[in-house]
């Protein structure tokens, strides 16, 4: 039924059954005066024959069953429709309950409690929809922000094109106020744009040539000619909806049990009221017991607080991929990350270059080690690179060969090269002399990575690089040790020393350094079987085996990586390692709630079952607080919307 639709059939039932009552109450003091039947008794001759009663029905009375049958009619239609429906696929569900618990009043003559069943579950379906739309509003909002057109510069003409009609290459132009349809790289122009769409964060970021944008973001000031890297549903935002759309259908174990559940249990209520009126002859009783036994708050317990909390980490910049993925965050107690780009913030700079023979001078030893790694994507090979540009640049290798996790061959004017780890040279049995070694160990105690360079036949000198560590990582890893995380581990490539002074600064309590991407995947597995149920936070590119079999993958830095979309469980749209720490609250806040309700949903099941044996519980009445303890679930997961670092919601330890 449309949301206008439903409306209105709201409000003509509410009409209705408020008239209902007020006919009611005023037929039966008329009955109390013995001047004419009361409304029971006009129900009993509808259904039995009319002439049974003593007095002749008053108006009153006659219009009080009319208007609880048209209340029926209305506020029940829906329900029998979607009753029926179901039964067409052979599904007995709450409507199902309904419908025979209105049948059976309506045939012993209980119109009111017929009315008051029909109009009570079409309130609380009403009112529970709408809350429910509370709960998806941090995703609609996400939808919400898709650009509708882009301005796109051809032939020296602007065209409004849609954003499925921008080609790779075209250049966009982007005024102030504007969203930006595409992802790509400034040409021309300045400004700041809003991306709290992408990375959560809500301050603008200054953008200028040559740097990334992304889709759904917001050029807040300034003017910018943006060249089209990714267009239509290959942009960061497009791919960060149908993430978000494709989480919504993926459900939590818990939710999955629980609606296997009530599969089973609805039917199964329906041959234990049967079999209750066998038993007992009290038709009302089983009637009741029919409406009291909906698992209603039951089976919405789960996926209202998922879809609650999946919204609430849209919004920040938390991607989550589906409800079975909150879920087992939610009780995550051991916590891997990689080091460079993930603690630190992934851009090394070269700190010192040293060379071990006089043949070459510094100079050299950084241009033949910048032309080694002139075709490799690491981080420390992007360092020597851009710091050898600014001595005069480098050209190019005549072949080259990389090493994953060890460093690269090169050839250069007739001579082989090695560029990378003192375990790459071993391999080809270059070793270090006790005083290169001591030098090196000097370097890797400040907590630095040392690049070696060597011939063929000796080792020619170093290059010591540094990156920073993250402003908020160590705020990040004792958070995470509030949140309850017993045990943290970084997995690295760097050497021991180097790695070892940066866990001692950040608290970590293990590290595997000199790691290759195998070895990282080993570590994760070895990390499962002594701890249990691990999450890998990394770079999402680097790091994408040990990714993909941690029990948790944790994607750092997201927006524009498809590998980190397609890899990781979840995604941190922005680079700051705090995002982390808020989404494993955000998820043991999620799963409290979850719990929360499934409790309270029980005990309301309980109370009331208990108060229809004791014959304390009549039908109209346990609709009521079915419906009541429906509303409080969705509500208490509503709470999940609000939620941030100093919610008074704290995170279970």
């Amino acid at each position: 039924m449309k949301k206008g639709s439903k409306a209105l059939s709201m409000a003509l039932s509410s009409f209705f059954v408020l008239l209902s009552f007020i006919l009611k109450e005023l037929a039966e003091g008329v009955a109390k005066a013995g001047d004419a039947a009361s409304v029971a008794k006009v129900a009993g001759q509808a259904t039995q024959g009319l002439g049974h009663g003593a007095f002749a029905p008053s108006p009153a009375a006659q219009l009080a069953v009319a208007a609880m049958l048209i209340t029926t009619a209305i506020a029940g239609f829906p329900i029998f429709k979607k009753a029926f429906g179901a039964l067409r696929f052979r599904i007995v569900g709450i409507d199902a309950l309904v419908t025979i618990a209105v049948a059976g009043a309506m045939t012993i003559g209980e119109f009111w409690e017929a009315a008051a069943v029909t109009y009570l579950f079409s309130l609380g379906d009403y009112l529970e929809s709408r809350t429910i739309e509370k709960t998806r509003s941090s995703i609609k909002a996400l939808l919400d922000l898709a650009p509708d057109t882009v301005r796109v510069r051809r032939n020296g003409a602007e065209l409004l094109l849609g954003p499925d009609e921008v080609l790779v290459g075209d250049i966009v132009v982007t005024k102030p106020g504007e969203k930006i349809g595409i992802d790509g790289r400034v040409r021309e122009g300045s400004g700041y744009v809003n991306q709290a769409t992408i990375t959560g964060e809500p301050v603008p970021v200054f953008r200028d040539a040559g740097k990334e944008v992304f889709s759904g973001t917001i050029l807040e000031s300034g003017y910018l000619l943006i060249e089209a890297e990714k267009v239509g549903e290959d942009t960061s935002f497009a791919r960060i909806l149908h993430m978000v759309e494709e989480a919504q259908d993926r459900k939590a174990k818990t939710q999955k049990f629980l609606e296997s559940f009530s599969r089973w249990y609805t039917p199964a209520i329906v041959i234990s009221a049967a079999l209750f009126f066998i038993i007992t002859r009290d038709i009302e009783l089983a009637l009741t017991l029919l409406v009291i036994a909906c698992p209603g708050a039951l089976v919405i317990s789960a996926p209202v607080a998922i879809v609650a909390g999946i919204g609430n980490g849209a919004r920040r910049g938390f991607l989550v991929k589906g409800g079975d993925i909150m879920e087992r965050l939610g009780t995550v107690k051991v916590v891997a990350f990689d080091k460079t780009g993930t603690l630190t913030i992934g851009a090394p700079e070269v700190q010192a270059v040293r060379s071990f023979t006089p043949a070459l001078g510094e100079d050299e030893v950084l241009k033949l080690a910048a032309l080694g790694e002139a075709y490799s994507e690491h981080p420390l090979a992007r360092a020597i690179i851009a710091k050898a540009g600014k001595t005069g640049g480098a050209q190019s290798p005549q072949a080259s060969r990389i090493l994953a996790g060890k460093g690269v061959l090169f050839s250069f004017e007739d001579h082989d090269y090695l560029v990378g780890s003192r375990n790459l040279l071993a391999e080809k049995g270059l070793l270090l002399d006790v005083e290169k070694e001591n030098t090196i160990r000097q370097e890797e105690a400040r907590g630095r990575t040392v690049v070696l360079l060597a011939s063929e036949k000796a080792i020619l000198g170093f290059i010591s690089i540094a990156d920073t560590l993250r402003p908020e990582a160590k705020a990040s890893i004792s958070a995470l040790r509030k949140l309850g995380i017993r045990h943290i581990a970084m997995l690295t490539g760097d050497n021991p020393r180097a790695a070892g002074t940066i866990a001692e600064e950040l608290g970590i309590d293990e590290v595997r350094a000199e790691l290759l991407p195998e070895d990282k995947v080993r570590a994760m597995e070895s990390l499962k079987s002594s701890y249990g149920a691990v999450a890998m936070v990394g770079d999402g590119v680097n790091d994408a085996p040990a990714l993909a079999v941690a029990d948790l993958g944790i994607a750092m830095g997201g927006a524009g990586s498809e590998v980190a979309m397609e890899t990781a469980d979840v995604v941190l749209a922005s680079v700051d390692l705090g995002r982390l720490a808020y989404g494993l609250a955000l998820s043991r806040a999620t799963l409290r709630v979850m719990k929360q309700n499934i409790y309270f949903a029980l005990v309301v099941a309980g109370t009331l079952l208990a108060g229809v044996l004791l014959k304390t519980v009549n039908l109209s009445f346990g609709m009521l607080i079915h419906e009541v303890s429906v509303l409080l679930v969705i509500l208490n997961a509503v709470r999940l919307l609000n939620f941030d670092k100093r919610s008074t919601m704290t995170a279970e330890r």
